[in-house]
């Protein structure tokens, strides 16, 4: 690495798909993770962290399918200092052209005594050869002293010492309990730039989280110290309460450009789409008041506000919605559009889909054009979120039919259409409409499952707005997630259920994993 004063690059390494993954109810599914892999490649991110290959069969099939896709980004796979997690991350990660192994350990006293009970000298002694047997299968290692906010100082720089003189060619400082502020971290880098030999000749990374909301402000204390990696996350999710946020910590960079005087690769156009396509997946929707992203970020109700924005948008925005790819106009087709103007509307949002894709989403939209008057941009996101999950059968939503009444249990009629175009269909009971319509459709797949979470997102606004739902159900044991959307929400809600017992059903079919939602060993720095 140059000179790290004249070097004004910050390399962004999005761990989404291993740190973001881990927050509860955040597993995603092998497709699902390939989509998001693909969309941090366009969103031109330098590090992908595509998981932990050491904690499951299915992360490592996850992680080995992300390499082997080669999208552009560095691929980095997690492991502990150990022989078995570092062969796992090098027999995943190395199908892709630039590939890297990371590895860690914990160095604060807390974990020391309670976690590893290992003495210092062991812990360095683990180190080193971790990094030394990362470097004979790859030229690029990463090593996270885990906990390093809460470490010694003198005996963290003793640690890195040694990490550098193993061959570490990057060395990430992680906050891994959202300990540290932002005068301290700098600190804490300042030290190790004066008191690590060799520390210039490496890249220093910085990994934080946000347990006291502080993520994003520690890591740009860190690159203002000398850091040159962001790790970060798509939405700032992952365990607790978060990590960095990718979008809010590259937009600070860029919209003060003037004070930290750094750069990042980011096509920030991409933020907002590759963000919206996160949620989707994962279920975990911004705040209405999320910094970049969130539905309030470029809003403006009040009087004075509003003015001033008449006058010059500068008056109260720092950024244009254009910057991170939020389209200037809300109101953009109607039923009597085009196949034409639905595939120019949906590359302005920053889609990329093939013919077939197209297809399937312009039959949604038609359908949904039919039931509402105006469709707005929203409501062309939420169609392709969901595309995917609407044609993977075996069973599709034919009709639905609900009957509710203030002093009946309401009535449910569902017919599924299947792959052979054989039709079924079901009544049955239930406390409300969506226990009727639940009923029914465990009534005709064979597929009984637990609702412990049901939860509604309006994708735009008026009282016809799409909506989007996510369910969280049990079965035989494990957890699984499943989306829907429709502007009746019983509907979105049918369609949420349904491609859960569609993805049951193709792995009892096939007879392999079902990829759930069921946590997996996890490990965190």
């Amino acid at each position: 690495m140059t000179d790290i004063a004249s070097d004004r690059q910050i390399r962004i390494f999005d761990t989404t798909l291993r740190d973001g993954e881990q927050a509860p109810g955040c597993s995603m599914t092998l497709r699902e993770k390939l989509r998001i892999a693909k969309a941090l490649s366009e969103l031109n991110v330098d590090v992908i962290e595509a998981g932990f290959p050491a904690a499951s069969p299915g992360d490592f099939e996850s992680v080995k399918a992300i390499a082997d896709a080669n999208f552009g980004p560095i691929i980095c796979g997690l492991a502990r200092c150990n022989a078995s997690d570092i062969e796992k991350v090098h027999a995943a990660v190395k199908g892709a052209n630039r590939h890297r192994i990371h590895v860690f350990v914990a160095t604060s006293k807390i974990h020391r005594d309670h976690k590893l009970k290992m003495a210092k000298e062991e812990i360095i002694k683990s180190a080193v050869g971790a990094i030394t047997m990362a470097r004979e299968l790859c030229d690029d290692v990463e090593f996270s002293p885990e906990d390093a906010s809460r470490t010694e100082l003198s005996y963290l720089a003793e640690v890195v010492t040694a990490a550098i003189e193993a061959g570490a060619t990057t060395v990430n400082i992680p906050d891994t309990v959202g300990y540290t502020v932002p005068a301290e971290f700098d600190n804490l880098f300042h030290y190790l730039m004066s008191h690590v030999p060799g520390i210039k000749d490496i890249t220093l990374s910085v990994h934080c989280h946000n347990d006291l909301g502080m993520a994003v402000a520690n890591s740009l204390a860190a690159v203002q110290a000398g850091a040159r990696q962001i790790e970060c996350t798509i939405n700032g999710i992952g365990e607790r309460a978060g990590n960095c946020s990718l979008e809010e910590v590259v937009m600070a960079i860029k919209t003060r450009a003037e004070f930290f005087a750094l750069e990042t690769g980011i096509d920030t156009t991409r933020l907002y789409p590759t963000s919206r396509l996160v949620s989707s997946i994962t279920g975990m929707h911004p705040p209405r008041n999320k910094a970049i992203v969130g539905e309030n970020a470029f809003a403006h109700e009040a009087g004075i506000h509003q003015h001033g924005m008449l006058q010059h948008s500068s008056t109260y925005e720092i950024m244009r919605p254009e910057d991170v790819g939020l389209s200037s106009s809300s109101l953009v087709l109607g039923k009597h559009s085009g196949r034409h103007a639905f595939r120019d509307r949906v590359q302005e949002l920053g889609f990329e889909l093939d013919e077939f894709e197209t297809n399937r989403a312009f039959q949604e939209f038609k359908k949904l054009a039919d039931k509402k008057k105006d469709l707005y941009d929203g409501d062309i996101e939420a169609i392709i979120m969901n595309v995917d999950n609407a044609s993977s059968g075996p069973w599709a939503l034919q009709s639905l039919e609900v009957q509710t009444s203030t002093d009946q249990p309401a009535k449910a009629t569902v017919t599924l259409i299947d792959e052979n175009a054989e039709v079924a269909s079901a009544t049955a009971g239930g406390d409300g409409p969506i226990a009727a319509a639940f009923q029914a459709l465990e009534q005709v797949t064979g597929v009984v499952l637990t609702l412990k979470n049901f939860e509604l997102h309006s994708a735009s606004r008026g009282e016809d707005a799409l909506g989007e739902v996510t369910v969280t159900v049990e079965h035989d044991g494990s957890s699984y997630r499943g989306n829907g959307t429709s502007v009746d929400i019983v509907e979105a809600g049918s369609r949420a259920c349904l491609e859960v017992m569609n993805r049951i059903l193709r792995r009892k079919n096939r007879g392999g994993d079902t990829n759930s939602a069921a946590d997996a060993e996890r490990a965190t720095i």
